[in-house]
């Protein structure tokens, strides 16, 4: 194998670890823009490792002929991201319909159950 292909590699398999370690540790927030945002790095992560797994090819041809001898690239993964990134992206609009609507009506977008004051007095 040549360098260049494992540099390649090695450069994919960074992006996926930090953007789903990213995605995963903005999931974890209490507020909701960054529960969004971790939504989509995590998404990110996945379509670059569904993406990579048709085989990382330089200049090879994205198209199989009978006649060529090369290795491909699969053109199946690159098909199901795109349409990973057309669902995502509704999928984030929808979220952001949601959390923009529970802001409105609590004035707050905190996502951890309500304080009452009341209860403070009482041992749980």
């Amino acid at each position: 194998m040549s360098m260049t292909f494992l540099n390649i590699e090695f450069l994919v398999a960074s992006a996926v670890g930090l953007l789903t370690a990213a995605g995963i540790y903005l999931i974890l927030r209490r507020r909701t823009f960054p529960v969004i945002l971790g939504l989509s790095l995590l998404t990110y992560g996945v379509n670059i490792f569904l993406f990579a797994s048709g085989r990382l090819m330089v200049n090879a041809p994205p198209i199989l002929n009978k006649y060529a001898e090369v290795p491909y690239t699969d053109p199946l993964p690159q098909a199901l991201v795109l349409t990973a990134i057309v669902i995502s992206f509704g999928m984030t609009a929808v979220v952001v319909m949601i959390a923009l609507a529970a802001y409105l009506s609590a004035r707050d977008d905190k996502i951890d159950m309500p304080h009452h004051p009341e209860d403070e007095g009482e041992d749980a």
